[in-house]
């Protein structure tokens, strides 16, 4: 006799919260197991190194040692010697005690506005500078990190990178909140650096340019542009970098090619100029993308002849 095919129910909708109730009970615990004993945190190893992050699991979130760093130093950072020069004016006030701003980094990409500050650390640790590197959807949490960190003597940057925001984003209001619109006073133990692609963090549209007022001859933005203008406008530096010229990108291959102990020699200039082209952008990490390439390439047909 044959059987008729069994079906099953769809789970309503209070059995899928149970199973949502679980599933987070059981990260939870997780979470406590991976912090050590239940309910408590873990202290951060402040001594093992001068890099941390923050990282979240099951909910909570601990300030965690970064154990290897970017060995990247300022001499390696070419072709922006004037945004090199202000920032880190900026941080050597902050790291002896100075008044300092916190710092937006905007323009092109792969001009070394992230190694920038990588290499800010590696030549001030040793003068109690710290990076805590926090992803955008954790910004939320800045309060927290603030509070872990205020009674603390070293100088903390809080460094998010690649900073950008879609409307209505609740890190938005976090960061506005931290940079200057508490009621508590700013932390003088603590800067937050950024960098960004756009120069307002937030999408710019075309229909935005239609609440523009012109009155006497002034021009007065919306209250969309306002809102997009205000939060870049917290950051009491502003830093821009820009695309390179094409000797600038040349300087920068010979350079990442010393680093590999070769030299910039008419093929691989020839070679430097159409890795450039094929990617659409002469920076300074094609210049080390192709400077690695190349080198690889040449150093593996010398050792198999």
């Amino acid at each position: 006799m044959k059987r008729l095919p069994t079906t099953t129910a769809p789970p309503d909708s209070s059995s899928i919260a149970r199973l949502v109730d679980r599933a987070q009970a059981l990260l939870d615990r997780i979470d406590g197991l991976m912090n050590g004993q239940y309910g408590q945190r873990v202290a951060t190893d402040w001594n093992g190194s001068p890099a941390f992050q923050w990282r979240k699991r099951g909910g909570s979130g601990r300030i965690e040692a970064v154990k290897h760093l970017h060995r990247i130093s300022l001499d390696d950072l070419l072709g922006i010697d004037e945004q090199r020069a202000r920032i880190e004016q900026n941080t050597v006030q902050f790291v002896r005690g100075y008044p300092a701003n916190n710092v937006l980094l905007t323009g092109a990409r792969g001009t070394g506005k992230s190694s920038l500050i990588k290499a800010l650390l590696n030549r001030y640790a040793s003068e109690n500078l710290r990076v805590i590197e926090v992803e955008k959807h954790d910004l939320i949490d800045l309060h927290e990190i603030v509070d872990q960190v205020f009674s603390r003597p070293e100088k903390f940057i809080v460094f998010c990178d690649d900073l950008s925001f879609a409307e209505d984003e609740p890190g938005y209001k976090a960061l506005k909140v931290v940079l200057d619109g508490s009621l508590s006073a700013a932390t003088e133990n603590v800067l937050i650096y950024a960098t960004s692609n756009r120069r307002h963090l937030m999408p710019e549209k075309m229909r935005e340019n239609a609440e523009t007022t012109y009155l006497d001859e002034e021009i007065h933005p919306g209250e969309t542009v306002e809102e997009k203008i205000s939060l870049s406008e917290r950051f009491g530096l502003w830093v821009s970098f820009y695309s390179f010229s094409q000797q600038q990108y040349l300087q920068i291959v010979a350079h990442w090619l010393g680093h590999f102990e070769m030299k910039l020699t008419d093929p691989a200039r020839a070679a430097a100029l159409q890795w450039a082209l094929g990617r659409g952008s002469r920076s300074g990490r094609v210049a080390w993308h192709f400077a690695r390439d190349w080198a690889g390439q040449q150093k593996l047909a010398a050792n198999s002849e």
